[in-house]
């Protein structure tokens, strides 16, 4: 068993056992397994058998399967609507008949599936996506010319819209097919600024497969690919391939690639209004959030306290997209729990969690974020376990 895998299930036997309130030695006196056992399997240094597994998870009120591979999926619809996006996107170049309606129209429905997304409305998009995405599939398969490159550039962000729902819900393998379909209709759409954010989206396939490095030479790639920004729709896709770069060089460790990359988007983001650039938010707003999950990732205590003290002084302004909003309350509450304030971190996450409650509570840092805070306060902060059991983070 990799060492990774043994240090992954220790922190959810220490979470689990905070979350029910015993010590070791309680849990030893109810499992039947010795405490110096316990400690090594906590500590990572031992593997459990089936059967220390599963007498473990009985004295924690449990299943063994949330020892061994984590908390279970959130209750949703939006599971049901996956099977249904899988066969809309499987004949993408070879697509049923069907009608077709004017692109005013497909556009303005694609408007919807984007303002669900960014308003992390995720059982609704869910919902629309397979006739959206089977309807726009039809579009550019019997278009021409123009007509054919806007059909493309829609589908393009629907497919982010789908993938936005496909990724957060834990369906990396399909949200890479969406990705791929993205570039490809961006590929149609003959547009610099929508392959560049197609490249944005992409970072998600790497984030999923842990390859770092690889996504970050791919940012990188896309910016040096882009033309001159002299547009604002350009700045926008160079300021928003920076934010994601600086904050990839931040999870690095990066310090020097991350503060560069922060620079050089605050010199575009100041050129653009804050609003939406083909799907993504991009302006001065945007990028004070982007130096809050910088912070975060690189884990600097200097650059954390600062970050903490500057939310007194600047939160995000209401006319953001709400999942833009969430992200930077998320972000906080990792920063307050890197500085060993969990209870401000619990703050920090009831407010995104009136913000946009699917996107917190399907937001995989949100779990460990809560994980650790069960941990550091021992099970005894009811606010704190309530926050975990909502997000399944225990």
């Amino acid at each position: 068993m990799p060492a990774s895998s043994s240090s992954a299930l220790g922190l959810r036997l220490e979470t689990a056992r905070a979350a029910a309130r015993l010590s070791r030695r309680q849990l030893a006196e109810q499992s039947g397994i010795s405490a110096s056992m316990i400690q090594k399997i906590g500590e990572g240094e031992r593997h459990p058998s089936d059967q220390v597994l599963e007498a473990l998870a009985r004295a924690l009120g449990v299943m063994p399967e949330a020892l061994l591979d984590g908390p279970s999926r959130t209750d949703s619809r939006v599971h049901q609507t996956i099977p249904d996006v899988q066969r809309a996107i499987a004949a993408y170049d070879f697509p049923d008949d069907g009608p077709v309606r004017p692109s005013p129209q497909l556009g303005a429905d694609v408007d919807l599936a984007v303002e669900d997304r960014v308003q992390s409305q995720y059982a609704r998009l869910g919902e629309q996506m397979p006739a959206l995405l089977g309807e726009l599939f039809r579009a550019v398969h019997q278009a021409r010319g123009r007509e054919r490159e806007r059909a493309a550039h829609l589908l393009a962000l629907a497919l982010r819209s789908a993938d936005a729902v496909a990724y957060k819900y834990g369906y990396h393998d399909l949200s890479a097919r969406l990705v791929e379909l993205m570039r490809w209709a961006a590929g149609i759409a003959a547009d610099p600024a929508l392959e560049a954010v197609s490249a944005y989206v992409r970072m998600e396939t790497f984030f999923a497969a842990g390859q770092l490095g690889p996504g970050l030479r791919s940012l990188r790639d896309a910016v040096d690919r882009m033309p001159t920004p002299t547009t604002e729709r350009l700045a926008a896709a160079a300021a928003a391939l920076h934010m994601r770069a600086a904050v990839v060089a931040g999870r690095m460790r990066q310090a020097d690639d991350a503060r560069t990359h922060l620079r050089d988007a605050e010199g575009l983001a100041r050129r653009v209004r804050e609003r939406l650039y083909d799907g993504t938010a991009v302006g001065p707003d945007s990028l004070e959030i982007h130096r809050l999950s910088v912070a975060v990732e690189l884990g600097e205590e200097t650059d954390l306290q600062a970050a903490v003290a500057a939310s007194a002084r600047w939160a995000p302004p209401r006319e953001l997209p709400a999942e833009r909003r969430s992200h930077y309350y998320i972000d906080l509450g990792r920063a307050q729990v890197q500085l060993g304030r969990p209870q401000h971190a619990a703050e920090s996450l009831l407010v995104a969690r009136q913000i946009a409650p699917q996107h917190v509570r399907e937001h995989g840092q949100v779990r460990t974020e809560l994980a650790t805070m069960v941990r550091m306060t021992r099970g005894r902060d009811e606010r704190v376990l309530a926050l975990a059991r909502w997000a399944k983070a225990v």
